[in-house]
């Protein structure tokens, strides 16, 4: 009797009354069931996180392909901008070729006609200096005579001459 006294054996009573009512209650079944719950939340879970997944490496293809598209663009227009800029270098360059031409012949003809007018001022001064030397010479002798017919004739043909 003497076992049923000491504290050791109400302690192994109370554990297994704890345990019997524990299994009486169903508590195993609903841990086993939140458990379940659980694993099948989680479970879930993984599988969202998979499809995310799936969905950004689709995404990040689509992106590389667009990022590709954008830089061939970009070369495209690189390209056709240089083709433009020589382009316009050339067009530019035969128009400064074209216009130096066209100043160059405006500023010979210019040149030319300065000359030409030149040469006629110097001719008509050359003209009007022998004129006048003709008459100081002619005026020099006539007054020392009266009339010469011959002096009379050369002035008269001179200023048609001259001109």
């Amino acid at each position: 009797m003497s076992f049923f006294v000491t504290p050791e054996f109400w302690v192994l009573v109370a554990v297994l009354i704890f345990f019997g009512l524990l299994i009486y209650l169903k508590v195993p079944a609903a841990m086993a069931k939140a458990l379940d719950s659980r694993a099948e939340r989680i479970q879930a879970e993984l599988d969202e996180a998979q499809n995310l997944r799936a969905e950004a490496e689709r995404l990040l293809t689509q992106i590389k392909a667009q990022r590709e598209e954008t830089e061939r663009l970009a070369a495209d227009m690189l390209a056709q901008a240089k083709e433009d800029a020589e382009r316009m270098r050339k067009d530019a360059a035969v128009k400064l070729e074209e216009q130096i031409v066209r100043r160059t012949e405006m500023a010979e003809r210019k040149i030319a006609t300065a000359e030409a007018q030149a040469m006629a001022d110097v001719k008509a001064a050359a003209a009007e200096l022998a004129a006048e030397a003709a008459r100081t010479v002619l005026a020099g002798r006539l007054a020392a005579a009266t009339t010469d017919p011959l002096v009379d004739k050369a002035i008269g043909q001179m200023a048609s001459k001259l001109q």
